[in-house]
Order: C-alpha cells, then sequence, then structure tokens
C-alpha cells in the first residue's frame, strides 16, 4: 500500500509520474501460474500465425492481466502497425492508457476505434477471465464507448462522458451491460446537472434484471434510488477492484446528496487501496487531484 507522502507527491506531479514506483498488482500464486501458462500458450499461438490479429491481440490482452501494462501497450502499438484498419487494438491500447493514468493518449486510441467501427456490425467481445456463467455481456463497440466515456468522465467531461455511455447502453442489449454503463451514465448526467435526465436513466432500473456479473452496479443504481442502504451495497462489494468501483459510486452518491466531506474522506481512503489499476482508485485519484 502507498504511504501518505507518495500519495501527497502523487497529487502534487500528477498520476502517471509514480507508476513505476508503485508495486505490481498482487495475484495469488494459483491464478498467477495460470495466467502465465495462458499467456504461453496465447504467444504460442501466434507464433504459428504471426499475421493473425486475434492472436496478437491475446498476447496483448494476457500480458495486461498479469500487470505488465506498459509492454501490453507496446504489443498493441505493433498490432496497430500491423493491422492498422482492426479496432481492437486501439481499444485494447486505449483500456491500458487509462491504467496507467495517459487519459489524453486512451481518448485518442478510443475516438479511432470509434471511426474505425461507425457503420460496421458489432461483435460479442470475449471475455479473457469468463464470468460464472461463461457467457459474455460485453461487446467491441459498447467496450469502446465504455471507456471512451470514462475517460471523458476523468477529464471532467460529464456531458460527452453521458454521450459516450449513453452510446454504450444503447449499442448493446443485456441487463449486464445496461447496469454497468447506467450506473456511470446517472453520475454523470447528475453532475452535469441534468436531474431530469437522470432521472429517465434511472427509470429501467430493477431489482430483478437479469444480471450475471455487474451484481455491483445494479445496488449501486438501486441505493440512487433508495432502494438499498450503503451498507447494503459496501458489504456486498468485495475486494479488488470490483469493491473499489463500488467504493467510489457510493463516494459520489454522497457527494450528490450534498456530502461533499465524507466523499473526500472516501476518495484518499479508495486512492491508498493497492489495487491501484482499478478504475475506482483512478477515479478517486482524479478527484483529489482536482480538488488540489
Amino acid at each position: 500500500m502507498r504511504n501518505a507522502l507518495s500519495l501527497s507527491l502523487l497529487l502534487v506531479i500528477g498520476c502517471a509520474e509514480l507508476l513505476a514506483q508503485r508495486a505490481a498488482p498482487l495475484i495469488p500464486p494459483d491464478a498467477r501460474a495460470r495466467m502465465e501458462a495462458q499467456l504461453s500458450e496465447a504467444r504460442a499461438a501466434w507464433a504459428r500465425d504471426t499475421s493473425s490479429a486475434d492472436a496478437l491481440i491475446w498476447v496483448g490482452r494476457r500480458t495486461a492481466y498479469l500487470g505488465r501494462f506498459q509492454e501490453a501497450i507496446d504489443i498493441f502499438s505493433d498490432g496497430i502497425k500491423q493491422h492498422p484498419l482492426d479496432a481492437r487494438f486501439y481499444r485494447h491500447r486505449g483500456h491500458r492508457y487509462l491504467t496507467i493514468r495517459k487519459i489524453d493518449l486512451a481518448i485518442a486510441d478510443f475516438e479511432k476505434a470509434v471511426g474505425l467501427t461507425r457503420g460496421q456490425p458489432d461483435q460479442i467481445e470475449p471475455d479473457g477471465q469468463p464470468n460464472a456463467r461463461n457467457i459474455p455481456t460485453s461487446s467491441l463497440q459498447s467496450n469502446i464507448w465504455y471507456h471512451l466515456a470514462l475517460g471523458r468522465y476523468l477529464k471532467g467531461d460529464f456531458n460527452g462522458a453521458a454521450a459516450a455511455w449513453t452510446n454504450a447502453r444503447d449499442v448493446l442489449e443485456n441487463d449486464d451491460n445496461l447496469v454497468a454503463t447506467s450506473a456511470w451514465l446517472y453520475v454523470s448526467l447528475r453532475r452535469a446537472g441534468r436531474t431530469a435526465d437522470a432521472a429517465k436513466a434511472l427509470a429501467p432500473i430493477r431489482p430483478d434484471l437479469n444480471v450475471i456479473e455487474n451484481g455491483s452496479y445494479l445496488s449501486l443504481l438501486l441505493l440512487h434510488k433508495g432502494e438499498r442502504t450503503e451498507a447494503d451495497v459496501i458489504g456486498g462489494a468485495g475486494a479488488g477492484s470490483a469493491g473499489s468501483a463500488v467504493r467510489y459510486g457510493v463516494s459520489v452518491w454522497h457527494l450528490l446528496n450534498g456530502r461533499a466531506a465524507r466523499a473526500r474522506e472516501m476518495w484518499t481512503e479508495i486512492a491508498a487501496a493497492p489495487d491501484w489499476p482499478s478504475f475506482g482508485v483512478l477515479a478517486a485519484e482524479i478527484e483529489l487531484t482536482r480538488i488540489k
């Protein structure tokens, strides 16, 4: 865990410069062994056909899952040189630019990916770490719009974020995508001062939605609707990146309800968490930097 001094430095000189000082993400030994084996398999598949965009993407994704983010970015950059019209390389490189706090570069990649996929049929994006039902719940275009929205949100462009999250929501119809996008869409609209539009975003949210892997986002939305308590949401959040995202969501709920001091306390706690690659930690860091 980062100490108070390193967090203070983070706020003064920016996010990206301290990444090299951070510990690699903790991965349990059994999971690491499995993921290293998957990376070896991906490399072998690419070695058999170095012209395969699919194979190279999996090498990059498997590398990133092990916390080797800059190496993954370099792999995706090589992919862009070889396959300049394949939006997937921009989508995945942009994701990892977000991870290492290079927000502007991430946004540029996602905007390029939007252009490359405009007017094209969407495709389900296979999961690198499948959910309990082994059913993918996102698509290439939903992920491009989702991550573009996050980049805009982190820059404080709440209207632009809301527009992108609306596209992410509407491009793919399933309940997991609905709650994941709506949780961020709602707070973006609220922070943009668009209260009526935010209320409309909450309207389709019900406790009985058929959610496979985004139950925490559903709980956050029900918190905003007054149908869950903070204890309910935090208690079901779990640890790791999912837990940080939920705690960040609760912090924004406090902010939107006039409890800015409590929101700031939570941001400080979240930003000190060891799972720094998570979007919850990233967002908390940005909030603290914005206060400075």
